[in-house]
């Protein structure tokens, strides 16, 4: 049974930084693409990073420049760090991975296995 658990979210101020971890079992993750999606109320859960078994990241335009995504193969694990948090980063953060690696796929549907999600509040 796979499993994905997240952890590192809380409240912090705009400006500030957080390193969300997301601890895999079941499976290693040495060969699988994984990512991180996060959903605000009344949204609709969007993509944030990938990073794929060559080591390739791909991250959304608002992402971009202040956050970085990586894994650790040794401890099943993959981070995701985020500097310069705004108040509208504030969501729940998922992570989540798939067994076929393809930078393309940024879309919730493409993806089998999902953590329980993680709170992520930014006051300004």
């Amino acid at each position: 049974q796979v499993q994905l658990i997240e952890a590192g979210g809380g409240l912090v101020q705009a400006g500030g930084s957080l390193n969300l971890s997301c601890v895999v079992s079941g499976r290693t993750v040495n060969t699988l693409q994984l990512a991180w999606f996060r959903q605000a109320p009344g949204e609709e859960r969007a993509f944030v990073a990938i990073i794929v078994d060559g080591g390739h990241t791909r991250y959304a335009e608002f992402m971009k420049g202040r956050s970085t995504i990586s894994r650790d193969n040794n401890k099943n694990t993959f981070y995701l760090e985020i500097n310069n948090l705004k108040p509208e980063d504030t969501a729940v953060y998922y992570c989540t991975l798939r067994t076929w690696n393809n930078l393309g796929a940024v879309a919730a549907s493409d993806y089998t296995y999902w953590g329980q999600g993680t709170q992520v509040t930014v006051s300004s």
